[in-house]
């Protein structure tokens, strides 16, 4: 049985270039820093958690909730197939329990805080948003959109930042957690707009400043999907 089932619906990432040597004393060992043309890449991510099942089991008042983090990208090779995967530099969501059990048994790095969704609709566009509060003030990701999703092109951008089906986190310095996340191929809506009012130095640390003056790389917003993550193992 996965030890985590939900549904992750309507993701808005976006992608900042990034000096590598930020990163490196964040990469597990095992995994090495992954390149889209060249460029190293964070990714700060707005989505919804919904339908959450702990082992099957359903925990009152922790089923529905969003979720904001700061990410990036790594690779690991095994029998000589690479596998593609994302490492949590902050997990940030309202709910206790999945705070206290994703850092005791993943080793991730979730924090509390207070948090809200928005999804207006009109007959051409979504606008989407997640805030969190920190500090007594409220900062935010929004992305207007298209209404209508659609594949999207391999070897794109789009599929270098989305579609990862590991997750690694740093254990200490000679382990690392290693987890399988299962979904089928998401769709992308186009981005039309973008509002970003994020302090990256408040958040994640003064390394990450620099970010809330630097305009994204790139956007996306993902539709999700129904997805699982399966149990961890130590490598």
């Amino acid at each position: 049985m996965s030890f985590l089932t939900a549904e992750w619906r309507k993701l808005c990432f976006a992608n900042y270039q990034i000096d590598p040597e930020i990163l490196k004393p964040y990469v597990p060992l095992g995994t090495e820093l992954d390149f889209f043309e060249g460029k190293c890449y964070v990714s700060l991510v707005g989505f919804l958690f919904d339908k959450v099942k702990l082992k099957g089991i359903s925990v009152p008042f922790h089923t529905r909730f969003e979720e904001i983090n700061l990410r990036f990208y790594v690779t690991r090779m095994i029998d000589g197939k690479k596998r593609r995967g994302t490492v949590f530099i902050s997990e940030i969501v309202a709910k206790p329990a999945i705070v206290l059990v994703a850092n005791l048994l993943y080793n991730e790095k979730y924090s509390l805080k207070k948090m809200h969704y928005n999804h207006h609709i009109t007959t051409t566009e979504n606008t989407i948003s997640y805030a969190l509060k920190n500090r007594g003030k409220w900062q935010q990701i929004a992305l207007t959109t298209e209404n209508i999703s659609k594949p999207f092109e391999s070897g794109s951008k789009t599929e270098f930042i989305t579609e990862h089906y590991w997750g690694y986190s740093k254990k200490d310095e000679n382990k690392t957690v290693e987890y399988e996340v299962r979904h089928p191929q998401w769709e992308a809506y186009e981005v039309i707009n973008h509002s970003i009012e994020i302090d990256f130095g408040q958040l994640y640390g003064k390394a990450f400043s620099s970010l809330s003056k630097q305009i994204p790389d790139s956007l996306q917003c993902m539709e999700g999907s129904p997805i699982s993550i399966e149990g961890k193992k130590l490598i």
